[in-house]
């Protein structure tokens, strides 16, 4: 079980891995020539795809009501959701299931969790269109656009289960100290790295997982066989 982090010499613990964020310090400061700051460059900010298209439609159309914080506010309640619920993963994944299922199926979660207006609306029209298997990555490249015009740094953290809110907040305060600048994290839930965390800032990712530190010691022991 995923314990509460802590400090341990640079890092911060969990199921009794260390994090040690000076790698991503390390990182920065090898490509800007500085010491104690992120070098962070235009590819930390940059959206693509299908998915940034959709993104940066909804953004625009959020900064121009004004709406930014809440539309924000609303993906990330319905980012949780999908994490938290495999038969919700499954929905939007899934490409047995026709539009008009998915469209009845997202359009009663909305009512059910309140999601309405300028996000809700967004995610109804992504339905219809048939991207909704798009949706978790349009609410991370929003997340990105939202974050380069607040002037923060966006960032992930991948853990094997959900971290309380004291964890969340103890990461972003780690991160930002780091980079030298307010971060916008995200979150993700992934069972499959073990335990353990991955942190990723921009383009640069430091991966701690249990997952990883079993197959680099598997791979090591091969090497010594």
């Amino acid at each position: 079980m995923l314990g509460i982090p802590r400090p341990i010499g640079g890092g911060l613990a969990a199921d009794g891995f260390s994090f040690d964020f000076s790698d991503l310090t390390r990182a920065g400061a090898a490509r800007a020539g500085t010491q104690g700051r992120l070098g962070l460059t235009a590819e930390t900010t940059i959206v693509s795809g299908l998915a940034g298209r959709y993104a940066t439609a909804l953004f625009d159309l959020a900064l121009e009501q004004k709406q930014a914080d809440a539309v924000m506010a609303s993906l990330e309640q319905l980012a949780s959701l999908i994490e938290q619920s495999p038969d919700l993963t499954r929905l939007i994944k899934s490409p047995i299931i026709n539009r008009d299922e998915q469209g009845k199926a997202m359009a009663a979660l909305l009512e059910r969790v309140g999601l309405k207006g300028v996000a809700g609306n967004f995610v109804l029209l992504v339905t219809k269109n048939r991207r909704l298997f798009l949706l978790p990555e349009m609410i991370r490249q929003f997340r990105v656009l939202l974050s380069q015009h607040k002037g923060e740094v966006p960032a992930e953290v991948t853990s094997a289960l959900p971290l309380s809110a004291a964890q969340v907040d103890q990461v972003r305060a780690r991160l930002a100290k780091v980079v030298g600048r307010e971060v916008r994290l995200g979150t993700r839930v992934d069972p499959k790295i073990l335990g353990g965390l991955v942190v990723r800032v921009g383009s640069r990712m430091v991966d701690s997982s249990l997952r990883t530190k079993l197959f680099n010691l598997q791979n090591a022991m091969k090497e010594n066989a």
